[in-house]
């Protein structure tokens, strides 16, 4: 089910900065995938909690102090409904999905790896799925591996097997890429991981963004994610986890809010998911992020995830006339979100951006932190247009009007 034009008119109009200009032309804001925009909802519900019921939480006996506990807390709730969590499962309130990576990183890995044993992952990730790993496996002694990617930047899962051996203790890897939308399939990855007794960390940051997420039917142990992905604010991001795994593992970091009793010589550790939600949190941020979720639930993320993939196709018919663009990630739209990664033959995708900057088009260009998928195309970047649920067909169409400017202008 597509979302209808005037429904799409709603939406646009509850986006503030949609009705400003970018260097003095309509804004097209096609950087969905490194932080979407915010509603007036999640604006007025952060701006709510600093004027109406400012204070902290989980420790004050005030009405205040209550008012904004239920407000965090419910917040909680509202992502278990959103992820359908199953009943062994946790929400833990992190910085950002960066630092729910580490946090599994130190308490997990670096708690329960041992010397030869092999951490698996790919050559698509982000760096913040990746770089943790690294550090993980040269303090402990553990091996990383990698499951091989094809010309076109997708898993090669017929060869798991070579991979993925009694020595896997973790397997990682993103749900959908941010480089070129490509969703593997996940399935096939985690039996794997199963038959060997290992664990999977998935990165949601951007398959939660724009897609449904059922946890009762994704067998994973970790899934990692980030509210300003999803119309929230900066700074919040969110670690689901099995029970049986965090119990097991130590705190990432310690202070008040997460100790059960503190004695001169030692400490025990409070339930979950406090046990992993030291110091006062980002309490505003929080509760913004759970206007955030009302408003994608009002939405659907089924009609989210239908709309962009009515721009993708609409995108990759575009790029077929034009034999100068080169498409990163394949041509099929059945395996990919609403992530269109190209260049143009002889720019640089520094100069594109820049053109189309100029056009009142924001795209990201570089490498969009994944330097070794760089690697294996050989080439400095992409350019990185990505589609969400406030993006037009005339958004689209005034994007491939500056794309084909940059190309007169030169190639």
């Amino acid at each position: 089910m597509y979302l209808s034009d005037a429904t799409i008119d709603n939406i646009r109009s509850d986006f503030p900065i949609l009705q400003r200009t970018m260097r003095g032309k309509p804004l097209v804001y096609l950087d969905n995938g490194a932080t979407s925009l915010t509603p007036l909802q999640v604006i007025e519900a952060e701006s709510r909690y600093y004027t109406e019921y400012n204070a902290n939480i989980h420790r004050g006996h005030y009405e205040y102090s209550e008012q904004a506990t239920v407000a965090f807390d419910e917040t909680r709730e509202l992502i278990k409904e959103f992820l359908h969590v199953p009943a062994d499962g946790h929400i833990i309130f992190t910085k950002s999905a960066t630092e729910s990576v580490n946090l599994v990183a130190y308490s997990w890995a670096r708690k329960f790896l041992q010397p030869g044993d092999e951490i698996v992952t790919t050559g698509l990730e982000h760096h913040a799925n990746l770089v943790p790993w690294q550090a993980a496996a040269q303090a402990t002694g553990a091996i990383l591996r990698f499951i091989p990617i094809t010309d076109s930047g997708q898993l090669d899962t017929a060869r798991l097997d070579e991979v993925i051996g009694e020595k896997t203790r973790l397997v990682a890897l993103s749900a959908m890429s941010n480089v070129t939308g490509y969703m593997p399939p996940l399935e096939p990855v985690i039996a794997a991981a199963r038959r060997v007794g290992a664990l999977v960390f998935l990165d949601g940051a951007q398959l939660v963004s724009h897609h449904p997420v059922d946890l009762r039917r994704l067998d994973v142990d970790f899934l990692a994610f980030s509210a300003h992905k999803m119309l929230g604010p900066t700074g919040v991001g969110v670690l689901y986890g099995r029970e049986a795994v965090l119990d097991a593992m130590d705190p990432f970091l310690y202070g008040g809010d997460m100790i059960e009793s503190v004695f001169l010589d030692h400490s025990t550790w409070d339930r979950l998911p406090q046990k992993f939600e030291a110091g006062t949190p980002n309490i505003a941020g929080v509760i913004g992020f759970g206007a955030a979720i009302r408003y994608l639930q009002g939405v659907g993320m089924d009609a989210i995830a239908a709309h962009e993939h009515r721009l993708l196709e609409i995108m990759l018919r575009e790029a077929d006339s034009r034999p100068w663009l080169q498409v990163f990630g394949g041509h099929n739209p059945a395996q990919r979100g609403g992530i269109f990664s190209f260049n143009i033959d002889g720019v640089h995708p520094h100069d594109t951006g820049a053109l189309l900057d100029s056009q009142g088009v924001a795209i990201r260009t570089g490498s969009h932190c994944a330097q070794p998928l760089m690697r294996h195309w050989n080439i400095p970047g992409t350019s990185r247009a990505v589609v969400y649920l406030y993006n037009t067909v005339e958004d689209v169409q005034r994007f491939f009007a500056a794309v084909d400017r940059a190309h007169d202008l030169f190639a």
